[in-house]
């Protein structure tokens, strides 16, 4: 089990676009993050990755069949040995989440039953895209709830655009092996363009916070958007699973554009600065 085998069963690529929902949770309540934002960040990023190798061994009988080069059907990483990570990795999320505070707990708790009910039951039913969706905005939520606790139904609007673009990438996703119909591409280019109307306001920006929160917003929609416009026109495996790609790192921008409308720039220009950083790290690891 070599570190790069636990880097592809991570996905150690798309584990940049997790901080920035605790930070976007945090100034959306109304000011800066705080210490406990770093711990809720920290709960994020466990999670996540706990859900990454529970996927996997979820899925482990069907990646024998459609992925047989996946660590797991491979015999590079044991069965065990994931869903041994998946509980230690839940468990320490957990841990940071209970370090900051009961409200930032009772969501992680939350969080975490999405993620196992995902990739344990729900993944491949009707429910899934939008079990994962919820997923996100729970992290968004837990961001908030770790930072300002009473202020936090203040962050359900930029929660719930985190968990409308999580709701597309995902419906994306379900036809990446086998291929399928233009329709989930076009779905997601839809709430693409509605998103990014609904950042900009579709009107210049007048300020250096309007101007940061608009090129996040258009690094976003260029981000996901030439990847759906491609598989729309050729829904094959190879060009579905590069949208998804181009989806997952657009959370990115996208979480930058949210943290500047809620007038926090100094915030916004570090997560813009991970997304060379992820697409750096996804030729060597793939994200989906």
């Amino acid at each position: 089990m070599s570190a790069r085998d636990w880097a592809s069963l991570l996905r150690v690529s798309a584990v940049f676009s997790v901080p920035g929902d605790a930070l976007v949770g945090a100034t959306a309540t109304g000011g800066p993050p705080r210490a406990r934002t770093a711990l809720a960040a920290a709960a994020s990023l466990c999670l996540y990755e706990a859900g990454m190798t529970l996927n996997d061994w979820a899925d482990r009988r069907i990646d024998a069949v459609e992925r047989p080069d996946r660590p797991i059907p491979a015999g590079r990483i044991s069965p065990a040995a994931a869903l041994g990570a998946s509980v230690g990795l839940t468990a320490a999320g957990l841990g940071f989440a209970a370090a900051a505070g009961r409200p930032a707990l009772r969501t992680a708790s939350a969080l975490a039953a999405s993620v196992w009910a995902y990739d344990l039951w729900l993944k491949n039913t009707p429910a899934g895209p939008a079990a994962m969706a919820s997923a996100r905005t729970l992290d968004v939520l837990l961001g908030a709830a770790a930072t300002r606790p009473a202020e936090m139904a203040r962050a359900l609007p930029a929660a719930g655009v985190l968990g409308a673009h999580t709701l597309a990438v995902t419906t994306v996703s379900r036809e990446e092996v086998g291929g399928g119909s233009s329709l989930a591409p076009l779905t997601a280019l839809a709430t693409t363009a509605a998103v990014t109307g609904h950042l900009t306001g579709l009107r210049p920006p007048r300020t250096t916070t309007e101007a940061t929160a608009a090129g996040g917003a258009a690094l976003y929609a260029t981000t996901c958007g030439r990847g759906y416009t491609h598989a729309a026109l050729n829904p094959s495996p190879p060009l579905l699973q590069r949208a998804v790609g181009g989806g997952i790192r657009a959370m990115i921008p996208l979480q930058a554009s949210l943290a500047a409308r809620a007038g926090a720039v100094t915030t916004a220009l570090p997560l813009l600065a991970l997304l060379p950083l992820a697409r750096r790290v996804s030729r060597k690891v793939s994200p989906t």
